[in-house]
């Protein structure tokens, strides 16, 4: 029986040949995985994130901004990832050399926080996510599964709607989670009041 091997494909081609389309795609070691469409829940919650945070980064006069679309390219691997929130440092964009032309960071002091708001493809947000944002540095890494669809090993059994937070302590990530009245501990937002279910309720239809 022959076996057709899928070619694999490299960053600077997955750039070149990315689409200008309203579909989402990234790559995952060399193959091309499209991502699903999201759901209205989903997207308030990165909504609701994405508001809480710029308030905060504007209060406190961060030079912090998030961007409509970029990719996080691990240096040690043919991957790009396009988290749903990515909140990107303005002052050491000048040190990354795929910024300007290919929207693209892989330096952890660019990236003070990641954001993945699970969906079905659980597994990449826990598995292969957290391994490749923890290789390149980054400080801190939210997973928030709203549905609580995380394997048992990584929210528990029963499960439940769990907000994972991965901070980088001695080059390695460890993980605190947060559940209904917990407030949110962040290290890169120390000050902010926040708990697992206001984020779990934006999500909900008033």
């Amino acid at each position: 029986m022959t076996q057709t091997l899928r070619k694999l494909v490299t960053f600077d081609e997955f750039i070149t040949w990315y689409p200008d389309s309203q579909r989402r795609y990234e790559l995952h070691d060399g193959v091309i995985v499209e991502m699903a469409p999201p759901t209205g829940e989903h997207e308030q919650i990165v909504g609701f994130l994405v508001g809480e945070i710029v308030t905060e980064y504007k209060r406190l006069k961060l030079p912090y901004f998030i961007p409509k679309t970029a990719f996080i390219k691990p240096t040690q691997s043919e991957a790009a990832y396009s988290p749903d929130v990515l909140l990107l440092n303005n002052c050491n964009l000048v040190n990354e050399p795929l910024w300007k032309k290919e929207s693209t960071v892989s330096q952890a002091a660019s990236i003070p926080l990641v954001i993945e708001v699970v969906s079905t493809n659980w597994r990449d947000d826990y598995f292969t996510k957290a391994g490749k944002y923890e290789e390149v540095g980054i400080p801190e890494y939210w997973i928030v599964d709203y549905l609580g669809l995380g394997g048992r090993r990584f929210i528990g059994n029963p499960k439940q709607p769990t907000i994972s937070i991965y901070q980088i302590i001695e080059g390695e990530y460890q993980v605190r989670q947060f559940r209904g009245s917990d407030r949110i501990q962040s290290l890169a937002f120390p000050e902010f009041n926040l708990t697992a279910e206001q984020i779990f309720q934006a999500g909900e239809v008033a």
